[in-house]
């Protein structure tokens, strides 16, 4: 299967292997070589264009850093125009529910189908497989891209025949994510300020409270920070972002969301806008207590 690529970062760039270990013929595009040149290196074809990239495929994936950029690429960059007619746009980075609604109208007017496949791991995972795809669209659309999905998945939930059902999914998946690291972060704070060690109650909150593989993963990352940085505090302030447009678009009110929202905008303001979304929450919190002390 002949299949683009656009949007080489970490994430990207760990899903494209699977591709081509798959057998298909990938041409891949970002805007920056580097990562480009290292997956030619293992067998990619570079397109020095989007449109060029998407001019004869099959299958065009998209993973950019949000909605104006995949907007830029896909309507200033030609990309729509450029595609082939049947062939199938599988969004898989984290956009509005309103952009993927749109998306699914652009794309039938040109002929094309539009899957919407967003991903719950972070980009060590993807680069073992094991990503979690959430998948909106047209059955047949679904059916035609599930084996290439399947080579970096362990598992998918199809949600619905609407592209943008699944987005809207991810954005709560999202939000239940952030509000996890949001309460492990207090809690490990407080339980440490009692003289209990964040390890430990980390431990405890798997074992006795949760018992949850994401609690597992985000505690022994809040205790032991990567080296690499998995998602910025940028991206985590725009995913609370949509998840809120999207529920205020539906007339749901968000209040906690607000709360984490303004939590990360000051997270940003404070210069951690590249820190991981993760460990800079808990750092966030950390910091607060030391501004901020509490008057006993």
């Amino acid at each position: 299967m002949r299949v683009a690529f656009l949007g080489l970062g970490k994430m990207g760039s760990a899903l494209v292997p699977h591709l081509l270990n798959a057998g298909c013929e990938v041409t891949v595009w970002n805007r920056s070589s580097p990562a480009a040149k290292e997956l030619a290196s293992k067998g990619a074809t570079v397109a020095l264009s989007a449109a060029e990239a998407v001019n004869s495929c099959e299958v065009v994936f998209s993973l950019l850093l949000n909605d104006a950029a995949l907007e830029e690429v896909l309507f200033d960059g030609g990309v729509l125009d450029a595609m082939p007619k049947d062939a199938v746009h599988v969004s898989v980075g984290t956009i509005s529910v309103a952009l993927a609604k749109r998306l699914t109208l652009e794309h039938a007017k040109r002929g094309h189908r539009y899957v919407g496949a967003p991903v719950f791991g972070r980009p060590n995972v993807a680069a073992e497989g094991k990503l979690w795809t959430v998948v909106g669209g047209a059955k047949e659309a679904v059916q035609s891209v599930r084996s290439l999905l399947e080579s970096y998945t362990r598992g998918m939930t199809v949600v619905s025949e609407e592209p943008w059902s699944a987005h809207a999914m991810k954005l709560a998946g999202n939000f239940s994510v952030a509000a996890m690291v949001a309460t492990l972060s207090e809690a490990m704070m407080v339980a440490e300020s009692m003289g209990v060690s964040p390890e430990l109650f980390v431990e405890m909150a798997n074992s006795a409270t949760f018992r949850s593989p994401l609690y597992e993963v985000y505690g022994k990352t809040l205790t032991n920070p990567p080296k690499e940085v998995g998602a910025s505090m940028e991206l985590g302030e725009k995913d609370v972002r949509l998840f809120r447009e999207a529920a205020a678009a539906n007339g749901v009110k968000t209040p906690l969301a607000e709360l984490m929202g303004k939590n990360f905008d000051a997270a940003i303001e404070a210069g951690m806008k590249d820190h991981d979304w993760a460990t800079g929450y808990y750092e966030l919190v950390r910091k607060r207590q030391v501004e901020e002390p509490v008057a006993l």
